[in-house]
């Protein structure tokens, strides 16, 4: 079949990809304004609305919802297009979705700040956007299978799987997760309580974080990184067994943050088995990724695009080797609750989806924009360095602060008296939430580069393409 006479919707995909640019800037300018006031509580200015409370879900809906889903949502159209050789099911559908979900972002920022939440992790908002996120979310679907059934070849590329997971998933737990009985226009109660509603919403929390900034992002990896290395996937098999791994392991995981609770044993064993299990699958994946791109040593020394997803691809299996760890009884009781936790969710989200979202925009704009490189190179080593210096201090920081200050609130004198008071703990971490805010200021820097550099790209002369991207 002649491809190049197909005319692919790219238009959309643009304005999604730029939208994820956008929320990515500001939901880690809030991250770094929320590790500035955990230093100084004064900047919270005693402000009902821009303090510590407000604000953190503010940070995490803009990272995961804005840039993530915006940048899953544009390159899993533009890759389903691409790999099945036929353009969208529904163009109109396409600008419905697009639309939509900004309209969500607009609410989520309007009311968040005003106090409307539910409190759920990962799922504040209130339940009429609830209610509209379901519909945009439906339309996703309907606009992305629909277009793999018509899709002009009979194999589905692996990473249309990983999308359908993230896409058949998320509208699962997200809806069980959000039952509630509204109370008035902006206020609803969950339709769980006690020690249900935990595993309700552990159930949503920690697959939120493996089908939306795991899943979706291994499946756009999955076509960005044999593009910018120039090869095939090492191992096409490898990547189908780490599909079903992860789709058969990773939802029985989210007990484990239940450890030391209420919710019965049995049910934390689960968590922390699956947990464990999830170490192969997971690295499996990666070992894949890092030798797709080692099949192009000499590009890969100098091309700092490749180097970006190699770092990811290092934080993958730093976050999936710590999370299990976590799990662990032992561990979990020296971490719950404290600053390790914060770190090892940074190194994943900064490290992983953070730097995998960064090469993707590097290597897809430039060619979405008709052109052939990349405005300076000199800027994308420094960036490169700052996100680098960014994510290695931010984590080890919280580590140290972590494990200290679990030792401290653990400690009993020979009569079971606690050693360290409150206050004590927090004076010790202080200077190390300092260095986290440090941290995370060179990765936002870093941030700004990226942009000024794309945009002077963008600006650049047309040019014809030889390659599609």
């Amino acid at each position: 079949m002649n491809t190049s006479a197909l005319h692919y919707e790219t238009k959309v995909v643009k304005y999604f990809i730029v939208a994820a640019v956008i929320w990515a800037v500001a939901g880690m300018v809030i991250g770094v304004i929320l590790a500035a006031q955990l230093y100084w509580p004064v900047l919270n200015m005693n402000s009902e609305y821009i303090q510590f409370g407000r604000l953190r879900p503010l940070h995490t809906s803009g990272v995961i919802y804005g840039f993530v889903v915006n940048i899953l949502m544009g390159t899993s159209l533009y890759i389903v297009q691409r790999t099945g050789q036929c353009v969208l099911f529904n163009k109109s559908l396409s600008w419905m979705v697009f639309w939509g979900w900004q309209v969500i972002l607009l609410l989520a920022l309007l009311s968040l700040p005003l106090g409307y939440t539910t409190s759920k992790e990962y799922a504040e908002l209130e339940w009429p956007i609830d209610l509209l996120i379901v519909l945009v979310w439906v339309l996703y679907a309907v606009l992305f299978f629909g277009t793999i059934a018509k899709r002009k070849v009979q194999h589905i590329f692996v990473a249309n799987w990983f999308f359908a997971a993230f896409i058949i998933v998320i509208a699962m737990i997200f809806i069980v997760n959000n039952l509630a009985m509204p109370a008035s226009l902006m206020k609803s109660y969950s339709v769980f309580a006690g020690a249900q509603d935990a595993i309700v919403q552990w159930w949503w929390g920690h697959n939120a974080v493996g089908f939306l900034l795991t899943a979706g992002v291994i499946g756009m990896n999955y076509y960005f990184i044999p593009k910018v290395s120039q090869r095939p996937i090492y191992s096409y098999r490898l990547s189908v067994i780490h599909f079903w791994g992860l789709v058969g392991f990773y939802t029985w995981a989210g007990t484990h943050h239940l450890i030391y609770s209420s919710v019965p044993v049995w049910v934390q064993n689960i968590g922390i088995v699956m947990s464990l299990i999830l170490w192969l699958p997971s690295w499996g994946g990666a070992f894949n990724s890092a030798m797709t791109l080692l099949q192009n040593k000499t590009k890969l020394k100098s091309d700092y695009i490749m180097l970006f997803f190699f770092s990811a691809i290092l934080y993958y299996c730093l976050a999936t080797f710590e999370g299990p760890l976590l799990a662990i009884r032992w561990f979990n009781m020296i971490a719950h609750n404290s600053e390790w936790v914060i770190g090892h969710v940074h190194s994943g989200a900064l490290g992983w989806v953070g730097m995998s979202g960064i090469a993707v925009f590097y290597y897809f704009i430039p060619r979405l924009w008709g052109k052939t490189e990349l405005w300076s190179s000199r800027l994308i080593k420094w960036h490169f360095w700052l996100a680098h210096s960014g994510v290695a201090l931010y984590a080890v920081a919280l580590w140290v602060a972590g494990i200290g200050e679990g030792y401290m609130w653990l400690a009993q004198s020979n009569n079971g008296e606690l050693l360290y008071s409150f206050v004590e703990a927090m004076n010790f971490k202080a200077p190390w939430l300092f260095l986290r805010f440090f941290g995370g200021s060179l990765f936002v820097l870093g941030l700004f580069l990226m942009v000024f550099n794309l945009y002077k790209t963008v600006r650049l002369p047309a040019v014809l393409m030889a390659k599609e991207a």
